[in-house]
């Protein structure tokens, strides 16, 4: 690559990259051999929040009436299986999932060693800053989609009944689709601040954009809320734009911070 004094023809970074992408998909199928070994274990985590006592139930019963609406006796749901092949397709992409997901670390590290050399120094920290920061926030967003907007939408939405006559079942595919885009959905928008950041670095959002258009990203936020869940229930739109606003105000404060450290910088520099 040209920053660290080498060169190569088109073909020489082409090959250079399937060798990167090979590693990637080896060591991905290698992770979701190992999680389609172990069935037991992965499916007692997918379906951990199909159960009383899972550890965010414990939590809202521990908060108790602050959450009032949300029954905190025992509940049982059922999953059922509607298709002759679906448990082991659903058994396979779960697995691939997983294994791409425990395997993220490396491919970001293949990624990036692949690109880095094309950088400056100074291009290189930036995009080691955006990259790390930026999957640390992924995985948090999947980690709340999992044990806190996925429970609460699987327990209001698997245990109401129209009538007492009408018995909840639901289908192994419904669950796992529902549990797959909420973590996705959460994760994509855990990037706001990491975009936000980025954007008010680079001097083209500021802090004082964001709070006077801070009604309208509400509204926006709503419909982005409304595309991305899975289920057309207003309780899981609320329950996903809540984290969504929560970031555009966090997003508010790290621009803030932003500006001031650039200000600060060109001080120095002019003085």
């Amino acid at each position: 690559m040209t920053q660290t004094g080498e060169t190569g023809t088109f073909w020489d970074h082409l090959d250079e990259l399937r060798d990167v992408l090979l590693k990637i998909s080896l060591v991905a199928i290698l992770c979701g051999i190992v999680a389609f070994v172990f069935k037991d274990f992965l499916f007692t985590i997918v379906f951990a929040p199909k159960y009383d006592s899972f550890i965010t139930y414990k939590w809202l019963a521990n908060i108790g009436s602050i959450f009032s609406e949300f029954p905190i006796e025992n509940f049982d749901v059922k999953i059922i299986n509607t298709g002759l092949a679906q448990q082991f397709v659903v058994h396979m992409k779960t697995a691939l999932c997983f294994g791409v997901l425990c395997a993220s670390p490396y491919i970001l590290y293949q990624l990036f060693r692949f690109v880095s050399p094309a950088l400056y120094e100074n291009e290189r920290q930036y995009a080691l800053q955006v990259v790390g920061s930026g999957y640390i926030m992924f995985m948090i967003g999947v980690l709340v989609g999992y044990m806190l907007i996925f429970p609460l939408t699987f327990r209001f939405l698997g245990t109401y009944q129209v009538s007492t006559e009408v018995v909840n079942m639901i289908s192994l595919d419904s669950y796992m689709s529902t549990l797959v885009l909420i973590c996705m959905a959460l994760g994509i928008v855990f990037e706001l601040p990491v975009i936000c950041w980025l954007l008010g670095k680079l001097g083209v959002l500021s802090s004082a954009f964001m709070k006077k258009y801070r009604k309208h990203s509400l509204v926006v936020i709503l419909i982005i809320a409304a595309v991305i869940t899975p289920t057309s229930d207003a309780f899981t739109l609320l329950a996903v734009s809540f984290p969504m606003y929560l970031l555009y105000e966090i997003s508010i404060v790290i621009v803030s911070l932003t500006e001031k450290s650039r200000i600060r910088r060109s001080r120095l520099i002019t003085a």
